[in-house]
């Protein structure tokens, strides 16, 4: 099983899973352990009060050492229920009573007042404050009273950070998978909706059709089966139309012969050519419509052109009674294309037969080409008048007959199309160019 191409969408999706995950847990640990542990410092009036607390005990010391300190802590202690003890930087007690076990046990674990204020025991922290000014003569170790302690985050912010926070992000990731998934499977969803309306100009449009994903892929195999759809009924709707109409002709003409001819041999022969007429253009009519709605898949080979063109020559001649030379050829027995057999002799047939028909009875037919990389170009000339520049496309539409610009309108106007047809579906060119005078047609096929 190969992998998808970089610019699936299993990469896409992948990739913002994984950022999503580490983002919720990011928001949910880390996030959170940050907001708790801001919650961990004490407040600005905490650390003013303790700083106050600290200066007053180095004023104590400064005014009459061991025993003024001995009062100032009796006077804390009736304001604060905690233990409090002024030592030295080297953890001595600067009172007159030295620090028991207990107390040098707290004074020996003491944390700043920068520090978090965690309460992991069931004792209050010892608060280390220096004394203002003079941090190396001592400090004041204070059990911090409990309405300083900080609180412990507020539920409400918790179930924000670890509830609605990551459900947030995940609404919103939804959103974004929503907008990049379903989204385009509903405006895909439109437009085929359009279509079964019968709105076949309906196409996927930029928006799709330019992603480079599957989605982009989707959208352009829906806007290929779109424009297939259309030509397709476009083509049928003219066929219909337009045989309707090619079909009067001919049915009007053995009315008329059927109520005015007297002659039996002269009405058999009408009605011969008429039939004959009719079953032509119902069968051109049918090929074309079986190539355009089938697109078969033609088995290629190496094709020789010369050799099919002294084949496609000898029947033209007995159609028309033209000679050999006035169809010459300038190609070499080494033009080898890769083609189709039979498709390819009934284009080249086709566009024969349509030269000669244009051309005057003295005129040639000159098929010529040369190799241009991985193609043959070949080109078959006529020497009549040309059309216009603009209906050089146009004669490739079915019953295309410019009676106006070229004589020999006795056609249908259904041979050029079948023959692009047939170029098409061996991935070959046809198109048409001027030579002033005259008409080439010209033709495009790999090199065997």
């Amino acid at each position: 099983m190969t992998l998808p191409d970089r610019h699936s969408l299993l990469w896409k999706l992948s990739g913002f899973l994984v950022i999503l995950c580490l983002l919720i847990l990011w928001i949910s640990r880390f996030g959170g352990a940050h907001l708790e542990q801001r919650s961990y410092y004490l407040s600005e009036t905490a650390r003013q009060t303790l700083q106050t607390y600290s200066a007053q005990a180095h004023e104590a010391w400064r005014r009459g050492g061991a025993e003024s300190v001995d009062q100032w802590l009796a006077d804390l202690q009736a304001r604060e229920k905690g233990r409090a003890m002024v030592v030295s930087t080297d953890l001595r007690s600067l009172s007159s009573q030295p620090l028991t076990d207990s107390q040098l046990r707290l004074v020996t674990f003491m944390r700043t007042l920068d520090q978090p204020m965690s309460k992991r025991s069931m004792e209050l922290p010892t608060i280390s404050v220096p004394f203002p000014g003079a941090p190396a003569q001592g400090q004041l170790a204070i059990e911090l009273p409990q309405r300083f302690m900080p609180s412990a985050l507020p539920m409400l912010v918790q179930v924000l950070i670890h509830g609605v926070g990551p459900g947030l992000l995940a609404l919103l990731a939804g959103f974004w998978l929503y907008r990049g998934l379903i989204g385009p499977l509903v405006h895909l969803q439109a437009q085929a909706n359009a279509l079964h309306a019968d709105l076949l100009t309906t196409r996927a449009g930029p928006m799709i059709s330019r992603r480079s994903d599957e989605f982009g892929d989707l959208g352009r195999a829906f806007d290929h089966m779109a424009d297939r759809l259309e030509q397709t009924v476009a083509l049928q709707q003219r066929l219909l139309a337009d045989l309707s109409h090619e079909l009067r002709t001919p049915l009007t003409r053995l009315q008329m012969s059927a109520e005015n001819e007297t002659d039996n041999d002269e009405l058999r022969a009408r009605l011969l050519r008429e039939v004959q007429c009719m079953r032509q253009l119902v069968d051109d009519t049918l090929e074309l419509v079986w190539l355009d709605t089938e697109r078969p898949q033609l088995a290629l080979d190496a094709v020789e052109i010369l050799a099919l063109w002294e084949v496609v020559r000898e029947n033209a001649c007995f159609e028309s009674g033209w000679t050999v030379a006035q169809l010459p050829t300038e190609l070499g027995e080494d033009c080898l294309v890769q083609g189709h057999l039979n498709g390819l002799a009934q284009a080249l047939e086709n566009i024969v037969r349509n030269a000669i028909r244009h051309s005057p009875p003295d005129g040639q037919v000159r098929l010529g080409g040369r190799r241009e990389h991985g193609h043959w170009h070949l080109w078959i000339d006529d020497q009549g008048p040309g059309v216009d520049e603009a209906a050089l496309e146009r004669i490739f539409q079915p019953f295309t007959r410019l009676n106006s610009a070229r004589p020999g309108g006795d056609g249908f106007g259904l041979g050029l199309t079948i023959s692009r047809f047939r170029m098409q579906l061996q991935g070959g060119e046809l198109w048409a160019e001027n030579l002033n005078p005259g008409l080439r047609l010209n033709l495009r096929l790999p090199c065997a």
